[in-house]
């Protein structure tokens, strides 16, 4: 039900037992990480959770999520995607369950356990349809300068950790570009989310090389002269290559 920020920063009902299940059994959420490029600096989703009576840390920050919704969400990953869709209003070309916590503190209300995915969205997309109460802000370091409710910022921080230590060796940031993209443009992003810069010709070679993205008939115009624009090919999934961005080609 919109509006109601549960332990996931979301909302949600909690499952019904069935016969014979006669034993306590702890709050169950799902909770997404939600990764952009805005003015050139790695920025994540975070929403203000509700004031109402009985609610924790009330107006606080918090990541997307909510509880499992037993009658629509067949699994974890499909409320990771509802969850996506109703902050954002895009389905997110990319998503990965990052990890669970649980434990009897984590939650004033009782113990609970949340499940995290983390999601990459193109920078396009990311000013579209969000929700009245979600908000962009951008990483300073591993988290972010709001004090964020329940265990969000540790959450938080192995999400970018998870992002960066995977950024090296593999072709993620093509899922943060919009539909049409130059190579610089690409280069560019990887070094937001890397917070480094790369060489110009090795990122070409590796980038090219793979089977990642395509050549489209339109070119950038611009100061100098025009540029090759690329599209993230439809079926292509993400690229692991044989050396880290550290490595020597």
């Amino acid at each position: 039900m919109a509006g109601r920020q549960e332990p996931g920063g979301g909302a949600g009902e909690i499952g019904r037992g069935g016969a014979g299940l006669n034993f306590p059994r702890p709050l169950t959420t799902v909770d997404v990480v939600i990764f952009t490029i805005r003015l050139e600096a790695l920025h994540v989703l975070l929403v203000r959770r509700g004031h109402g009576e009985g609610e924790p840390f009330p107006d606080a920050f918090a990541l997307p999520g909510g509880f499992v919704d037993v009658d629509t969400d067949r699994d974890l990953e499909a409320c990771a995607r509802r969850k996506l869709v109703e902050k954002t209003g895009v389905v997110s070309p990319y998503l990965e369950q990052l990890g669970s916590w649980g434990s009897a503190n984590r939650d004033p209300r009782g113990w609970s356990a949340t499940h995290a995915y983390f999601a990459l969205v193109p920078t396009s997309a990311a000013e579209t349809a969000l929700a009245a109460d979600a908000q962009w802000f951008p990483l300073d370091g591993t988290g972010v300068k709001p004090k964020l409710a329940f265990d969000h910022a540790e959450i938080l921080r192995a999400a970018v950790q998870r992002l960066r230590n995977k950024v090296e060796y593999t072709s993620l940031p093509a899922y943060l570009m919009p539909e049409e993209f130059t190579l610089p443009e690409l280069q560019r992003t990887y070094e937001v989310v890397l917070d480094r810069a790369l060489e110009k010709s090795a990122f070409r070679t590796r980038m090219l090389s793979a089977d990642l993205i395509e050549p489209i008939a339109k070119m950038r115009k611009g100061p100098n002269r025009p540029a090759q624009l690329y599209r993230l090919k439809k079926t292509a999934a993400p690229v692991y290559f044989a050396r880290t961005f550290n490595a020597p080609e």
